[in-house]
């Protein structure tokens, strides 16, 4: 059975750091392209950032690039995603994401159950 946890998330003012994590288990992890995802309320789920299967640089979103940073050990079985200097507009649930495919998308096959992330402004 295949689970993703999410960890890290909390309330930090704005300007503030937060490192999140996504532990994976039941599945080959360096199979998986992974990324990260979240969701405001009453807005759509929207990508945030991704990483291959190999890792590497990562991709972002426009809204989080230079800010955000996504990682992957994959000896670990974990992602990360350390999110510096914070805005309120980042408060959300952020969820991660592991697809089988090249780069993960909205589709992707597994998910986690998401970790909240409340900036205070």
């Amino acid at each position: 059975q295949v689970q993703l946890v999410e960890s890290g998330g909390g309330l930090v003012q704005a300007g503030g750091s937060l490192r999140l994590s996504c532990a994976a288990s039941g599945l080959t992890f360096n199979s998986y392209a992974m990324g990260w995802f979240r969701q405001a309320p009453g807005k759509e789920r929207e990508f945030v950032a991704g990483i291959l299967r190999i890792g590497g640089n990562g991709y972002y979103a426009d809204s989080v690039k230079g800010r955000f940073t996504i990682s992957r050990d994959n000896a670990k079985n974990t992602m990360y995603l350390q999110m510096s200097s914070l805005k309120p507009e980042d408060t959300a649930v952020y969820y991660c994401a592991a697809h089988r495919g090249v780069v993960v998308t909205i589709t992707s096959d597994y998910w986690g159950q998401g970790t909240q992330v409340t900036v205070s402004s």
